[in-house]
């Protein structure tokens, strides 16, 4: 997982026009955005995103100004924030204005006066609820037949070292290892497109989930979300809407996205208001409760 904060990214769009601004899945923070090709050429156009978008920023002229819609595709809630770059035309709410958009829906952010022409948005978002009080549960070794080989624990140097990452685990497992739910919840946001791990070398935005590969996120019901990484081509054998139980198997393994070598990334994370944060946890392991430490990559695993 890298280990630089995820940039803000932009979703620009003239107010005067009805269109729609899609943005990139908001797996971990603010994602790159594009207008979809509007019918009036005075809408701009921006370099569309490398991933099926699951939230889209809308409008619509009405009631002699514009309306701005967020709608969400993910299964689970995020929060929204409408920014403008540049003055802020008048709206009702003014802007920014920050709204927390259900699962599957979709919320009116502001209605827009007119006069507004040539005005640019940026539609932020984070996966979530910003209210979310972690229980103290004890979560499962999530994967199955499998020694427990820590690559890389809480506040690994090689990519654990930033706010989303730092109480992350990465597992040394042969690819094809079964991913098991490490607690119960509901599929609320998944990726299998990943064919290959990428090339370290090349320029990848970091917003782009390109960098986790194939990936299952999973929301619980106190309102933090775990995410599964790095899973293998076809390796997600779950639907965004499903719910799972503690020990069901939801994908396998692999070597996806930024990866150096085969492994399964796992994190708790909560939205602490417009940012992720990850949270420490506790584990069963298939011979006691584990510990991670500050574990480095290619350290032998922790014991208990």
């Amino acid at each position: 997982m890298p280990m630089r904060r995820w940039q803000s990214a932009l979703a620009l769009l003239a107010l005067c026009v009805s269109g729609a601004a899609l943005a990139q899945t908001p797996s971990s923070g603010t994602w790159p955005g594009a207008t979809t090709p509007p019918p009036a050429p005075s809408v701009e156009a921006v370099t569309s995103p490398t991933r099926v978008s699951s939230v889209e920023l809308e409008l619509r002229p009405r009631f002699g100004g514009t309306e701005a819609t967020a709608i969400n595709h993910l299964a689970g809630p995020v929060e929204v924030t409408l920014l403008a770059d540049g003055p802020p035309p008048i709206a009702t709410p003014a802007l920014p204005a920050r709204v927390a958009v259900p699962g599957d829906s979709r919320l009116v952010i502001a209605q827009l006066q007119d006069g507004a022409a040539g005005t640019r948005l940026r539609l932020v978002a984070i996966p979530g609820l910003p209210g979310a009080r972690a229980r103290n549960v004890e979560y499962l070794y999530p994967l199955r037949d499998a020694p427990v080989r820590i690559a890389q624990g809480f506040g690994g140097g090689f990519s654990h070292a930033d706010d989303e990452n730092r109480h992350a685990v990465d597992f040394a497992v042969p690819a094809g290892t079964p991913v098991l739910a490490a607690r119960d919840g509901l599929v609320m946001q998944v990726e299998s497109g990943a064919t290959a791990r990428l090339d370290p070398q090349a320029i990848v935005d970091a917003g782009d989930d390109r960098v986790r590969g194939n990936f299952i996120r999973v929301l619980h019901d106190d309102g933090t979300m775990a995410l599964y990484a790095h899973l293998q081509q076809a390796g997600v054998v779950v639907a965004p809407g499903a719910r799972v139980l503690r020990g069901t198997i939801i994908g396998f393994s692999g070597n996806t996205g930024l990866s150096a070598a085969p492994h399964l990334h796992f994190v708790v994370q909560a939205n602490r208001g417009m940012r992720l944060e990850s949270l420490p946890f506790r584990m069963a392991g298939p011979n006691g409760p584990l510990r991670f430490g500050q574990v480095q990559a290619g350290a032998e695993p922790a014991r208990p």
